[in-house]
């Protein structure tokens, strides 16, 4: 039987491998520009070729298709925004207006047919209906149907992504990067280049689809780290990497956004330190590390320095969680690994060695820009209590469900009260204008757990590792750490922003298990501050339509 079981493994694999050559995947030689795999689909929204320069926005349509990728040489169908894994990548200018009209023209049934998109990072003042929670901002959207998201980018610049928040949908491929610039960056004399070629996704890739995965008894672990999806499978590490290319003597603000499921990824550059100036969308003062990890939906722009000898450098993401067998840790034979390329260098792999971290990012190490003080006045003070009980997450010994009508519609039609909100135990109803400080004590089942508060960025007072709090002047991010052991992670944020908001264990499948809540803000200006469009009326009645049919 277990040479049989062995037998059907490598049918598997050859099938899998022969359909990624007859769809023929980008070299990693041309992939250095490219910030995607593109989808073999013949879908007429999907490209068929390597997108080198095919950012949309801020006004665009966006195609959701299913088709054939191969980014790490095992072929497989997937969720692609824009034809592309990662999914197409959305700019825009701060200050702009956003109009992503999302047309979902799925139709694999082994996936999820219905979709939501999430604009993480932006905080939709006035437009807390199109920030994509379905369950707590929306339904979903149905195969055959498209929704038009508009939203402000007001007072906002920096590194931001996208990707399904709808169930696990995200971890089957809808996910990009989405960048909003600053053309009054204060950062903007430390670096220059920043442009399409510097955005860095880290991703990592299931050959199984969510829908069996997420059903799975015990801890879901991925098969490959894709770096702007291209990567290498430790059963078979012979794809294509990732190529970064460098000119000797520049400087370069690479935004780096970890758009995975579930690992964090400790990261490094052979032979180069990173200054980084911006966490999550928020100015930092310059820090330099030579190394830093990077949570599930984090992102940092640092500026590389292009000051070794022409040549070519590992650029290293050991993952946190990964199948151990064979080798699916560590950067054997090129896995978990891009290049990072000088103009003139041979298209050769490097043969650099990996340093020896003497100077890696603590987080209480980062401080603000500009602003730097934690919100105080009168403070509304929260702790949750994380547990894995029953084979379920709880906060406050409650696990998350989706309610079928979302919290917003809920708030719409006439429900004031936390009591009154469904699912019950799971909503909280903040003040208006206070200053919240929510305390999260570590977790260790399944940590460290990266949280992430939707409409706001919040100041972390007390980091993982961090002693004593900071109010002084501590980083201001929407994705945090709760560390392990002993930790007592403690955000404050203002609650400026009415409408109900997802805070959440951004590990994809323990959201789906029950690692959330919702903040529901300032109940009572809900309605005033979030006019809806019929559209997003119609949403429900669709998606209820849908799942009779």
């Amino acid at each position: 039987m277990l040479r049989l079981g062995a037998f059907s493994r490598l049918i598997v694999f050859l099938v899998a491998t022969l359909a990624c050559v007859a769809s023929a995947a980008p070299s990693a030689s041309s992939a250095s520009s490219a910030p995607s795999v593109s989808s073999a689909s013949s879908a007429p929204s999907a490209s068929s070729t390597p997108s080198t320069s095919s950012a949309i926005g801020p006004v665009a349509d966006l195609p959701i298709v299913n088709g054939k990728v191969c980014p790490d040489g095992i072929s497989r169908d997937a969720v692609l925004p824009g034809g592309t894994f990662p999914g197409t990548l959305i700019t825009g200018k701060k200050g702009d207006n956003f109009k992503i009209n999302v047309i979902d023209q799925l139709t694999n049934e082994t996936m999820l047919l219905a979709t939501s998109i999430h604009w993480h990072g932006l905080f939709q003042h006035g437009s807390n209906w199109a920030d994509g929670g379905a369950g707590v901002n929306q339904c979903p959207i149905v195969s055959g149907n498209s929704f038009l998201y508009e939203f402000d980018a007001v007072d906002q610049a920096g590194t931001y992504w996208y990707h399904s928040h709808l169930q696990t949908q995200y971890c089957d491929g809808l996910r990009g990067p989405l960048v909003v610039y600053d053309p009054e960056d204060p950062h903007a004399s430390l670096y220059d280049v920043d442009d399409e070629s510097t955005v860095i996704t880290l991703a990592d890739w299931y050959h199984t689809a969510a829908q069996v995965l997420q059903n799975t008894v015990g801890a879901v672990t991925a098969d490959a780290t894709l770096f702007n999806g291209l990567g290498r499978w430790a059963g078979n590490p012979t794809s294509d990497l990732a190529v970064i290319k460098v000119t000797p003597g520049k400087r370069y603000r690479f935004r780096l956004i970890n758009i995975a499921c579930d690992p964090n990824y400790q990261f490094q550059i052979d032979g180069h330190n990173m200054t980084i100036i911006e966490a999550d969308g928020q100015n930092t003062k310059p820090l330099t590390v030579d190394k830093l990890t990077v949570f599930s939906a984090q992102r940092y722009s640092f500026v590389l320095e292009a000051n070794q000898p022409i040549g070519n450098y590992w650029m290293r993401a050991d993952p946190s969680t990964f199948k151990t067998s064979p080798n699916g840790s560590g950067f054997k034979d090129g896995i978990n690994s891009a290049i990072l390329r000088y103009d003139g260098a041979p298209e050769e792999e490097p043969t650099t060695t990996q340093d020896t971290s003497v100077n890696e990012l603590q987080e209480y190490n980062l401080h603000p820009l500009t602003d730097p003080a934690a919100p105080d006045g009168e403070i509304y003070p929260l702790t949750l209590g994380l547990n894995f009980t029953g084979g379920k997450f709880t906060v406050n010994d409650v696990s998350f469900e989706p309610p079928k009508v979302p919290v917003l519609l809920q708030i719409l039609s006439g429900a004031q009260n936390a009591q009154d909100l469904l699912p019950a135990g799971s909503v909280y109803s903040l003040p208006p204008n206070k200053t919240i400080e929510v305390s999260i004590p570590a977790l260790n089942v399944g940590g460290p757990h990266p949280f992430h508060l939707h409409g706001h960025a919040f100041s972390v007072v007390r980091s993982a590792g961090q002693k004593e709090p900071n109010y002084v002047d501590p980083v201001r991010r929407d994705v945090v750490s709760i560390g392990k052991d002993m930790d007592n992670v403690t955000i404050r944020f203002r609650t400026d922003n009415p409408g109900p908001w997802f805070l959440h264990c951004h590990i994809d499948w323990h959201l789906q298990n029950g690692l959330a809540v919702v903040f529901a803000e300032d109940i009572a200006d809900t309605a005033v501050a979030n006019p809806v469009p019929q559209a997003w009326s119609d949403l429900c009645p669709e998606y209820a339509a849908s799942m009779e049919a």
